[in-house]
């Protein structure tokens, strides 16, 4: 088998979280480019439409389940209806998050931690589970991308939201820990962790916080935002045969931030 043809998705499916927009998105259309049938979960019905006549416009097959998966008892309901409908997935992207608020953690209240957790760790950590579990079952081995962050290593600067962090850092340790236990499953767990994106809520943050977005741009050597396509390819190697070698990493890709 030629290079070219380990990167290939013939016959895989996919479930992502947050995939109708922004870096997930980019994502779903780059596996389904790869040859992969995609099903969606997110919040809003129009933008999974949008997506899912985009993967199909790819000749592939898109699957659309509209669900809040921050919400922990929405997000298992999701999930258990997936397995149900699909019987398994051969590859979990877990990418729904953000930080949401720029709030520092000493006004922060309690149940707004727990919501932002919820968003950022515990809906990978269910469909880890849920997903994983069926992998495992199955006994086909399978591959679990999960969406980390820089800032699992370094903090965010000129910008509060401190839950992000702690929760980034959780996910990415949690990357490598099912790494160790479902190795011997046949099934890969691995981080992917941008830098800034230009995506579209990170546009319309710029345009209101132009200051903070200039200052972070000069600090990377690359001068630039990453675009959202730019993910995609990644998340192909890593869903494909030519990652089977690789578990437990964390992939930065931030044109050089977290190098300084």
């Amino acid at each position: 088998m030629g290079v070219f043809d380990r990167l290939r998705l013939d016959g895989k499916t996919v479930f992502i979280t947050g995939g109708s927009r922004g870096l997930g998105r980019e994502i779903a259309l780059a596996l389904a480019e790869a040859g992969a049938d995609i099903t969606l979960a997110a919040r809003s019905a129009e933008s999974l439409q949008r997506t899912a006549g985009d993967i199909r416009a790819l000749g592939r097959k898109a699957t659309v389940i509209v669900a809040d998966m921050a919400d922990p008892a929405t997000c298992e309901a999701a999930c258990a209806r997936a397995v149900e409908e699909a019987g398994c997935f051969d590859i979990l992207v877990n990418n729904i998050g953000g930080r949401r608020v720029n709030l520092g953690l000493e006004e922060m209240p309690l149940d707004q931690w727990h919501r932002l957790l919820d968003l950022n760790l515990t809906s990978t950590f269910l469909c880890c589970k849920h997903m994983g579990g069926a992998m495992i079952r199955r006994g086909q081995g399978g591959r679990i991308i999960n969406l980390a962050s820089i800032n699992a290593m370094v903090a965010g600067r000129n910008i509060q939201g401190r839950h992000y962090e702690a929760a980034k850092a959780g996910v990415l340790m949690l990357t490598r820990s099912l790494a160790v236990d479902w190795a011997r499953h046949g099934i890969t767990v691995n981080a992917i962790c941008p830098g800034i994106f230009a995506t579209e809520p990170n546009r319309i943050w710029a345009e209101k916080n132009p200051a903070i977005i200039e200052a972070y741009v000069q600090t990377i050597p690359m001068g630039k935002l990453g675009e959202p396509e730019d993910l995609g390819p990644l998340a192909v190697y890593l869903a494909s045969d030519a990652a089977r070698y690789m578990t437990g990493a964390g992939l930065v890709i931030d044109g050089g931030y977290t190098c300084l």
